[in-house]
This record gives structure tokens, C-alpha cells and sequence, in this order.
């Protein structure tokens, strides 16, 4: 259990853990860090999710610095996904303030949100091309213009996921951008998904701390251990095909979003 003003050095090493995974496979660590935190440390759920949220503000930004001054960040995407998800999200904590984040109603939610959003992710990762290519042939393919909308509204699902559950911003946003954007390169629809993750997980992440359920001494083990990691595994992921390592994390995912839903 997480004792807080205690600082871990088991979290430091489960941060380097996720953050060479992320940057192997650029899934976002809440898809990682909530479950193994709940389910591996037995932390809080609200406290899993608190943390994770602001430690996925603070390295998402630097991500966004990289990406900017690349200039591969569409910013007029980024204002369509947050004039969705921030107002989303904002609602999202206000109800979890009503239920109280401690007792076991919120607990309980908040552990199956976590496993729903870890079921959506995983079929996101396994079936993506397929997923995309469905849904272009639906609803055809969007333009710049024609996609104000269903970005807002894409933004708002991922404010709620994100907020319950700290799990959504990565895979499944990334898989909505592609199926809005589909002329957009790769890395512009990367680098764009990083910079929303910044503001909705900030603001999402200090709702927790409102609400009591950030680990700070927790957040900073995780950074300690995190930071080398991200650094390791971006220089491993031209090594490792990233259609090697995909099936083998939508697996781990699913099981383990079963076993929260159950």
C-alpha cells in the first residue's frame, strides 16, 4: 500500500519499466502505470489515477517542447480537442467530488472505468487499421474543414476516460485523429496528441489533487525512474518493430482490464 511522504525506490524502477515501454510503443503510460500501481501496489484507485495524471502532464510537456519546435503539432487540432475534453473533463471531477473519491461507490467506479478504458485501448491497439479503415468507409473521409465537430465531441470522450481512469489520451486518441485526419502525417497526428494530453491531464490531474488522491513523494519516484526510461526506449524503438510488441500489449491489456471489470 502507498504510504504517502514515503518515497519508494520499487516505484522508481516500475516508472523506468513503463517509460521504456512508452517509448518503444508510444502508448500512453495510464495504460500501464494505473493498473500495475492498483494492482501490482495495491494503491488507492483515485490515488493511481491522481498521480498518474499529473506525472503524464509533466513528461507529456516535454514531449510537446520536442514536437514543437519540430512543428509537428496542428494546434488548431489541439484547441478542437480541448473545447471539448477540459469542459468534459471539469464536469467529470465535479461528480466525483458529489460521490467522494474515498468511499466505495467512487472506488468501485473508478476501478471499472479503468478497466473499460484498458478494454477500449487494447482492441484500439490490436485492430486500429481495421477500426480506421471501417470507419472511413462510414462516415468517409473528413476534411479539415468538415472536422471541427467530431473533434470536439472525440475530445470530450477522452476528457471523460481520461479523468476517470487516467487511461485514453494515447492510443485511442491517436485512433481518432487518423480516422478524422487521415491526410495529416503520422508524426503531425503524434505530436498533436501529445500537446492535448498536456492541458487535459494538468487539469484533470490537479481536480485530483483537489480532491486528495495525488501522491506527491509517489509522483516523484515515478519521474525518477521514468525519465531514463523514456530516453532508453525511444533509442531502442528503431530496433524493435513496433508490430512485434503491439499484439503482446493489447493482450496484457485486455486481461488485465478483465480483471478490473469483473
Amino acid at each position: 500500500m502507498t504510504v504517502f511522504g514515503v518515497f519508494n525506490p520499487i516505484y522508481s524502477l516500475a516508472g523506468f519499466f513503463v517509460g521504456t515501454l512508452v517509448g518503444l510503443t508510444g502508448v500512453g503510460g495510464g495504460s500501464l502505470m494505473t493498473p500495475l500501481l492498483v494492482l501490482l501496489f495495491g494503491v488507492h484507485p483515485a490515488t493511481a489515477i491522481g498521480t498518474d495524471l499529473l506525472y503524464a502532464a509533466l513528461t507529456k510537456s516535454v514531449g510537446t517542447l520536442v514536437h514543437g519546435f519540430s512543428g509537428t503539432v496542428d494546434w488548431r487540432i489541439v484547441r478542437r480537442l480541448a473545447a471539448g475534453s477540459l469542459p468534459a473533463a471539469a464536469m467529470t471531477l465535479l461528480m466525483l467530488e458529489h460521490l467522494g473519491v474515498a468511499d466505495g461507490q467512487a472506488s468501485a467506479l473508478l476501478n471499472r472505468a479503468l478497466g473499460i478504458a484498458l478494454l477500449l485501448t487494447s482492441l484500439t491497439l490490436a485492430f486500429r487499421p481495421k477500426l480506421v479503415a471501417w470507419a472511413q468507409k462510414r462516415f468517409g473521409r473528413f476534411d479539415l474543414g468538415q472536422s471541427a465537430w467530431p473533434t470536439a465531441l472525440a475530445g470530450a470522450l477522452l476528457g471523460l476516460l481520461v479523468s476517470l481512469s487516467s487511461v485514453g489520451a494515447g492510443a485511442i486518441g491517436v485512433t481518432f485523429l487518423v480516422v478524422l485526419y487521415p491526410r495529416l502525417s503520422t508524426v503531425r497526428i503524434v505530436g498533436s496528441d501529445i500537446a492535448h494530453a498536456v492541458p487535459l491531464a494538468l487539469l484533470a490531474g490537479a481536480g485530483h489533487w483537489l480532491l486528495g488522491s495525488v501522491d506527491f513523494p509517489l509522483l516523484g519516484a515515478l519521474l525518477v525512474g521514468s525519465i531514463p526510461g523514456i530516453i532508453l526506449g525511444s533509442r531502442l524503438s528503431a530496433l524493435v518493430p513496433d508490430l512485434a510488441l503491439r499484439p503482446v500489449l493489447a493482450v496484457v491489456l485486455a486481461l488485465v482490464g478483465g480483471r478490473l471489470v469483473v
